[in-house]
């Protein structure tokens, strides 16, 4: 097992109406078996979600959570006093928020990969049915991780170590129309720094910039795209960020010409290490859309050969249909015949 929990606490939050009730527990979760694979199910399904934003904490906002979690660091506060401090202020902000939010509260201490992190997250519960050896139905309820909006997590060490670059912790931005993220911002008192998609964005810019620089094979080029996203999908996954010197070696291994300094030469605005956007990496290898009740996706080593675009009429044309769909036109034209 990957993940090593060093201290878990649970509370629960209820904001039905304009107060927010809280129910402390009494103290910390002893640690078994089951609470390491709860937190790695956790830590695993935290990485995979998309669209996450990163900070540092300000001295702009409030202080509280940073300042507990500090002197608990330094052994002066506990960590069930850290999440008591830490959630009297989630309940603060709740109340200045129409939204409503009902659920646990987790606060863990955890060690991955010789990491430490300090992860809070409001996991909403779900109820489920079953059918009993009675063949009665049975309903039960448990925590809906897969779904979780509210959260953020803390790299102890590079707050340590890399502190400048405000970027040591992360948060889920959270459901469009929703200002989740000014909430939870202001709940841990941080400012947003490194902004994922728009380095993503950059990289992507940057990239294209140099293979069109330089002379590969249009099927040198796909293959190079798809080593680039499998090597940032990779880093999504494990919530690393992507390094600069390995995309350089993968762009640049048939090249006299770097891909490193090409981008600094250039001018791009591009960070040595960066946190990963899934979807804009996504367009290396792949186009898709949709609009006017039309779907259209397909691999971007396809555009010119078994999908021809015409601008000039604003057109499509895909060679070779996909067996699937081919079956369900001609099964149409077929019954619309009879």
């Amino acid at each position: 097992m990957s993940v090593e929990v060093k201290k878990l606490v649970v509370h629960y939050v209820d904001k039905q109406d304009e107060d927010t009730e809280i129910h402390l527990r009494d103290d910390e979760m002893q640690i078994n078996d089951k609470v390491n694979v709860f937190i790695e199910q956790l830590h695993h399904a935290y990485n995979g979600k998309p669209g996450k934003g990163f900070c540092a904490f300000s001295g702009e906002k409030s202080s509280v959570v940073a300042s507990a979690m500090q002197s608990y660091r330094n052994n002066e506060l506990n960590f069930w006093n850290l999440t008591q401090e830490a959630t009297n202020v989630l309940k603060e902000e709740l109340n200045k928020y129409a939204f409503h939010e009902t659920g646990y509260l987790v606060f863990c201490h955890y060690q991955y990969v010789a990491s430490n992190f300090i992860m809070i997250a409001l996991i909403n519960i779900k109820e489920h049915y079953t059918i009993t050896s009675d063949l009665d139905l049975s309903a039960a309820k448990h925590l809906d991780i897969s779904r979780m909006q509210l959260a953020a997590r803390i790299d102890l060490d590079a707050w340590d170590t890399a502190a400048e670059e405000n970027r040591y912790i992360s948060f889920i931005k959270g459901r469009a129309g929703r200002k989740v993220a000014d909430f939870f911002l202001d709940f841990l008192g941080c400012e947003e720094g490194i902004d994922p998609k728009q380095q993503s964005q950059t990289m992507l810019h940057a990239v294209e910039d140099y293979l069109s620089t330089q002379q590969y094979e249009k099927s040198e080029k796909d293959d190079i795209r798809k080593e680039i996203f499998d090597y940032c999908n990779d880093c999504v996954s494990s919530g690393e960020d992507a390094d600069v010197n390995t995309l350089s070696e993968t762009l640049s291994k048939s090249s006299d010409v770097k891909f490193e300094d090409f981008y600094k030469e250039q001018g791009y605005e591009l960070e040595e290490s960066f946190p990963v956007d899934k979807k804009t990496v996504t367009s290396m290898v792949k186009f898709s859309g949709l609009g006017g009740g039309i779907s259209v996706g397909f691999e971007r080593k396809h555009l010119g050969e078994r999908v021809i675009y015409d601008a000039t009429s604003d057109t499509l044309t895909i060679k070779g249909v996909p067996p699937n769909l081919k079956d369900q036109i001609e099964r149409y034209y077929n019954n619309d015949e009879s």
